[in-house]
């Protein structure tokens, strides 16, 4: 069912096809804790593409890769001709002929259908400026951890955001709610927006936004955030944190929050910035927990796609 295909952006998936991913991660994580992992990867080898810094991305992808049996080559852009100016094209076509899967973090989610394109191998998306598909599927799978089924989601910050915009994704095809308290001027751009909408409407979703914190996370399960600077925006840094001030995490907000509500962050953070500290490594923060399922979902898709 899903055995060549390249996870780009969960848009591209199925409801049926996003379950299977969510049911295996789970047996992923049972295959680990009982030290019985099959190595469906056995005689296979991923080239791990990174253009951006990577802590948990890189370690969960490259541990799952040699947990299943597989081979990965870590590649910096500075180690690849890329570097040089070489073609994404022709960087695919090389890599196409060596390896049976590609996992890559790039600065521009262009490259990514470059790649999946030219190399005729599955390709995952390892996080983009437009998507962080993994990063959704950990979050969902973390939460229904938690709560035996998936819950509401109250997302407080920067409504473009590549994870949100996967969360949103995740939501719109499997029928869920989502509510984003975000400034009017920081939601997402209308292209991908009108994709999410459409599958909205389709699956019964529900994805509303807010401006007002506290109204978006009245009652709701789960409160999430991200850093409000993500790498190559540097030069609006000052502007995006003034403008987003009034959307940090504090522990002030968590009050209108279930009183059994979790906290996420799919890190790193700033404290003190979008989050305070005393509520990210306070009681309800399941930050590192999420963290952890980072591994097993790198292992689902890569053992259902490669």
């Amino acid at each position: 069912m899903l055995r060549g295909k390249s996870l780009l952006c969960l848009l591209d998936f199925s409801k049926q096809e996003i379950e299977k991913m969510m049911e295996v991660s789970f047996m992923m994580k049972n295959y680990v804790y009982t030290s019985n992992i099959p190595k469906v990867l056995e005689g296979k080898s991923v080239a791990l593409i990174f253009e951006k810094p990577s802590t948990r991305t890189r370690v969960s992808t490259e541990l799952a890769v040699r947990l299943l049996g597989g081979v990965s080559i870590v590649l910096s852009k500075g180690e690849l001709q890329l570097s040089r100016g070489e073609p994404v094209e022709d960087t695919a076509r090389v890599l196409g002929r060596y390896v049976n899967g590609i996992g890559a973090r790039v600065l521009d989610h262009k490259n990514l259908l470059i790649l999946a394109e030219y190399s005729k191998k599955p390709v995952i998306n390892l996080l983009s400026d437009l998507s962080h598909p993994l990063q959704a599927l950990t979050d969902y799978m973390t939460i229904k951890e938690k709560f035996g089924k998936y819950e509401t989601v109250a997302f407080v910050g920067d409504g473009g955001d590549n994870v949100l915009i996967s969360l949103m994704s995740f939501v719109a095809k499997m029928g869920l709610e989502l509510r984003v308290a975000t400034p009017k001027e920081y939601r997402p751009r209308q292209d991908i927006w009108k994709r999410i909408e459409e599958e909205a409407e389709q699956s019964g979703a529900i994805i509303e936004f807010y401006e007002d914190p506290y109204e978006a996370v009245r009652g709701s399960k789960v409160v999430y955030t991200d850093v409000w600077v993500s790498m190559g925006q540097e030069k609006i840094a000052e502007e995006k944190k003034k403008r987003l001030s009034s959307y940090k995490v504090t522990k002030d907000l968590m009050r209108y929050a279930s009183k059994e509500a979790i906290f996420l962050h799919c890190l790193p953070a700033v404290r003190g910035e979008e989050v305070d500290a005393e509520v990210i490594d306070g009681p309800q923060s399941v930050v590192w927990d999420q963290a952890e399922n980072r591994l097993y979902t790198a292992m689902s898709v890569l053992s259902l796609l490669i």
